[in-house]
């Protein structure tokens, strides 16, 4: 009899730079067997280009009959690019109960920036009820903003306890601009408005690329004939449906981290461990203890932003092999700087437009002086006209003098202020730069090939034209600049890796101190005291630059790195080997002596008996885990509740002050039969 051959599952990582994929087999034990992987450049103008890239690819390389396919499962960076590179969709902030000062809470108004925002009389008390409701000031400038936005985020007071204003508040936008609309109870049931309004106002941000995501990889996998569910990698490392996904994007923040972490566990079988992911645009730095990830309580950090999303403890820092490469202000002898801007390197840029990037380059050398722009290009991201929404005069008229050729910034900028106005444009990820990167260094020394190494090396000279504080070139060859840069990105990757080991020891709130000691220990800085530091477990070096940029890590961390064979699609490997995880929480509190009230989804009841309301909170988490984790994309979930008291003891009596009640359901998700 013939054995039945096992289930095949697609992983896609799509990252800033490139898209990964994996084709993944059961078989051959608890590891399973990679029957193929491929990488393709990232195409953020139309991002079915590059998936095809990769997964043509893999497809061919197996030669696998797509049919057979029976799970795709994706992670994506780019949700954490977006936020660290301070871009995202023009969205409205809708503010229900709240005062103006509220915004300079939780770096609110930061993340706001030029975005509009509405305040509206209401909310509610912790016990959940409401204050007057009074949206007419919405209503009257919601035909503007319906022109000017691309979505819309909704916070009232205390809506965790009550989500009535909220959900009047996303009707009444729905009906008149039919904007995609984010209230903050969906995404959170956690106490602290203005962090809960943040956490909504990122998330609003982030629908429309994460929507492109989907619609694309869906397009793609259509077209192919693979008839097969499709999941998303979240920030905890848990899978759910693209569906999912598509409503709340901002739980995909560190999904190709998280992603990577669960990759890493799959292909070291190393329970405790450091693991450090290398890509374009970031680095990311986790720990795993006791082979699961460790989990942030109090909701990831990326870009600066402290969010409400339960993600992996993980601290992401604008460190890449496509980091912007910069020289130290003012310093006698200045240090190389890097990131944590991502650009496109001038290899790519001249890869991609040959003579358009070489001539510049060429003309830029001719001249006698060094330029201050010299080496720098500006092109379109090629998205959607409609994202260009709402951009004032001087922005509309520089980003219709940029196009799809890159053009050099000498040509394009004539004024500091200018300059300013380019880099709204790049911030609101309509327009990339072009120049000198890690990844240039590396083809300028022949450690990396895939690009267009001539191009890079222009690039390198110009560089090396720049004079230090004595007025010397800052370096007498590009081969020095370009081997200068490839060691301050490995030294940089052994400073964060040991802050992040600071912090997961406790010691964050001495950043200041902590940095300097890792310096001088990474430096064997000399002196009367002197400091070693060393990491009590190895590191995992992820991405496809970490056997060239960790290579010489391991004596600067004080133990070993293992850079596993399938290091380059860890983030594609682990989209694939995950589960479903999703939760659903209630509370119950005591408004009055003999009143219980609980507050589960977007109901609140009231009970007289303590029993009788714990009973009905449990059951009604229950529930809406059993129905949410079918929303994610899993018909067997296991589902576990726990209940966690309150109370306080008077002369010797019980007083019931709260219960928080959380159901966590979990399970494979569906495949195709």
């Amino acid at each position: 009899m013939t054995a039945k051959p096992h289930p095949l599952f697609l992983g896609i990582d799509t990252g800033g730079t490139y898209t990964d994929a994996v084709l993944w087999s059961e078989e051959g034990g608890p590891k399973g067997k990679v029957l193929a992987k491929a990488k393709s450049l990232t195409t953020r103008h139309d991002l079915a280009v590059g998936i095809s890239g990769a997964v043509d690819a893999v497809l061919e390389q197996s030669a696998t009959n797509p049919a057979a396919i029976k799970l795709v499962s994706m992670s994506t960076t780019l949700a954490t690019n977006a936020l660290v590179e301070g871009q995202g969709g023009r969205v409205a902030l809708v503010m229900i109960g709240f005062s103006e000062a509220d915004l300079a809470r939780d770096g609110l108004k930061t993340a706001l920036g030029t975005d509009p925002v509405v305040f509206c009389p209401g909310g509610h008390d912790v016990h959940g009820n409401a204050a007057k409701l009074d949206l007419s000031g919405l209503e009257a400038a919601l035909p503007e903003l319906g022109r000017s936005v691309s979505g819309f985020a909704v916070c009232a007071y205390f809506a965790t306890r009550n989500p009535a204003h909220e959900l009047a508040a996303r009707d009444l936008i729905r009906d008149i601009t039919g904007l995609p609309v984010t209230a903050s109870h969906e995404l959170s049931a956690k106490l602290g408005g203005p962090r809960r309004a943040l956490t909504t106002l990122l998330n609003a941000r982030l629908i429309s690329m994460i929507d492109r995501l989907v619609a694309a990889t869906e397009g793609f996998l259509g077209h192919r004939g693979i008839a097969a569910p499709l999941m998303v990698v979240r920030g905890d490392g848990a899978l759910v449906s693209a569906a999912f996904a598509r409503q709340r994007p901002i739980e995909t923040i560190l999904s190709g981290p998280a992603a990577s972490l669960v990759g890493a566990r799959h292909m070291t079988g190393l329970d405790d461990a450091m693991v450090s992911d290398i890509g374009g645009t970031t680095t990311d730095v986790a720990v795993l203890e006791g082979g699961r990830p460790r989990l942030d309580p109090e909701g990831a950090t990326v870009g600066g932003f402290r969010t409400m999303v339960e993600a992996v403890a993980m601290r992401t820092f604008g460190l890449g092999g496509d980091s912007e490469v910069t020289l130290e202000d003012g310093a006698l002898d200045p240090k190389i700087l890097l990131g944590p801007r991502r650009l496109v390197p001038l290899a790519l840029a001249g890869m991609a437009h040959g003579e358009a990037v070489t001539a510049e380059l060429e003309r830029q050398l001719r001249a006698p002086n060094p330029g201050r722009m010299d080496g720098r290009f500006a092109v379109r991201t090629g998205v959607p006209d409609r994202l260009a929404a709402g951009l004032t005069g001087p922005e509309a008229k520089l980003y219709e003098a940029i196009g799809a050729i890159p053009l050099a910034l000498d040509r394009l900028l004539s004024s500091n202020a200018q300059n300013a106005t380019l880099n709204r444009l790049v911030a609101r990820g309509l327009v990339h730069i072009c120049g000198f990167t890690p990844s240039d260094a590396a083809h300028v020394l022949g450690k990396q090939s895939n690009w267009d190494a001539a191009t890079a090396r222009l690039g390198a000279e110009l560089f090396c034209r720049r004079r230090d504080g004595r007025g010397q070139p800052i370096a007498a060859t590009p081969e020095a600049l370009a081997e200068r840069v490839l060691v301050t990105l490995t030294r940089w990757s052994a400073e964060y890796i040991l802050e992040t080991a600071f912090a997961e020891d406790g010691l964050d709130g001495a950043a200041t101190v902590a940095h300097a000691l890792v310096q001088r220990a990474v430096d064997a800085h000399p002196g009367i005291a002197r400091f070693t530091v060393a990491l009590d477990r190895p590191v995992i070096g992820l991405g496809a630059s970490a056997p060239l940029h960790y290579a010489g890590l391991a004596v600067l961390i004080g133990n070993g790195c293992i850079v596993p064979e399938d290091t380059d699609v860890a983030n594609a490997l682990g989209a694939v080997v995950g589960q479903v995880r999703v939760s659903a929480e209630a509370r119950v509190s005591q408004p009055q002596e003999g009143l219980f009230r609980l507050a589960s989804g977007q109901t609140v009841r009231d009970f007289t008996e303590e029993e009788k309301a714990i009973e009905a909170a449990e059951a009604d988490v229950r529930a809406i885990a059993a129905e949410r984790a079918k929303d994610a994309g899993t018909d067997s979930a296991e589902i576990d509740v726990s209940t966690e008291f309150k109370v306080s003891t008077i002369e010797g009596q019980r007083m019931f002050i709260e219960a928080h009640v959380v159901a966590v359901a979990s399970g494979r998700p569906r495949i195709a039969v």
